[in-house]
């Protein structure tokens, strides 16, 4: 995610009716001018801050964390299966919370809102009862860890998202006190002050130039939207490397919804169609493109272009081209 983008756009407090409700005192002043807080955004909503744990979600695992703000944005119950189980302080803390407010780390000393969940029932799981939950198999795909077994049982909470300023969802940027390793806090003992609201969601913003994209197979099921729209919208040449034995596949994309188009059709079928590729493991699939053309090149003009990268990546020789 492009962070500095995230942070482009600010908002006045006078623009929109949900400013409005935060006071008269605040219209007119701009981010930075002013100490509004998070725990007012909670007294606004006359909730408790004794009630409200605040937590700042940052997977150590690198896989994970690079997903997490998309989970958030496209697959919210897989996001809430992540934070619905935590380390023994956590559940600690929050066995005693009536309400989770749920941010992700953004950058150094800030996060991004998520929701407010109330705190429900609290079930406990052993080993084999955690990882026949769907969402745990999913996010292990992912890169998450989860539930070692290093000890007897792990603590689920039913958590329950509330229509708590959902409109602003990756878009309320909160300053987090230090020391930042500890992600989880009470609001009552701390001051989160407001750093920005967003024009836009972060958590689907900041698709990388098309020469960047580097994908798995399981990144690749969970894109924001907007990555989506953008793949729809591009044809050129694409690989597909099997990062175990070391091949690639080179294709292009011109037709139904272009690049998107074949890349669903590889998730869908995992192989694509292609003879050589039906022996990889989806798991080990990366994906790039090599070359974007203009929407409305002709068919045989993308195929030439991707004939070329064949011949210059020797994929019919010692990759997973067969044509």
């Amino acid at each position: 995610m492009a962070a500095n983008a995230c942070m482009r756009t600010r908002r006045s407090f006078s623009e929109g009716g949900c400013w409005r409700r935060l006071g008269r005192r605040l219209r007119g002043e701009r981010w930075g001018d002013t100490s509004l807080q998070l725990n007012d955004l909670f007294a606004n909503e006359k909730i408790s801050l004794d009630d409200v744990l605040v937590m700042r979600h940052r997977p150590t695992e690198p896989a994970l964390r690079k997903v997490l703000p998309w989970l958030a944005a496209e697959r919210p119950e897989i996001f809430n299966a992540y934070q619905q189980t935590q380390s023994e302080r956590a559940e600690r803390a929050l066995a005693k919370a009536k309400y989770l407010a749920s941010f992700i780390g953004h950058e150094a000393g800030k996060a991004i809102f998520v929701g407010l969940y109330r705190v429900g029932k609290i079930t406990p799981l052993n080993y084999g009862q955690y990882w026949k939950v769907p969402a745990y198999k999913k996010m292990k795909l992912m890169g998450h860890r989860g539930f070692t077994g290093n000890r007897p049982k792990i603590l689920w909470f039913d958590l329950k998202l509330l229509p708590f300023y959902s409109d602003w969802k990756g878009k309320l940027v909160i300053r987090w006190p230090s020391p930042e390793r500890a992600w989880f806090r009470w609001a009552r003992r701390n001051r989160f002050p407001v750093d920005a609201i967003l024009n836009e969601s972060c958590f689907s913003r900041g698709m990388p130039d098309w020469s960047e994209i580097s994908l798995t197979w399981d990144e690749l099921k969970i894109i924001p939207s907007s990555w989506r729209d953008r793949l729809k919208e591009w044809r050129g040449v694409y690989l597909i490397y099997d990062a175990h034995e070391q091949k690639g596949y080179v294709g292009s994309a011109y037709g139904h919804e272009n690049i998107l188009g074949r890349w669903t059709n590889y998730l869908a079928q995992g192989h694509g169609g292609n003879k050589l590729l039906r022996k990889s493991q989806p798991k080990n699939l990366r994906f790039s493109i090599l070359q974007r053309v203009s929407p409305d090149l002709a068919a045989d003009e993308v195929v030439r272009f991707e004939n070329s990268w064949k011949i210059r990546l020797l994929t019919r020789e010692f990759g997973l081209n067969k044509n």
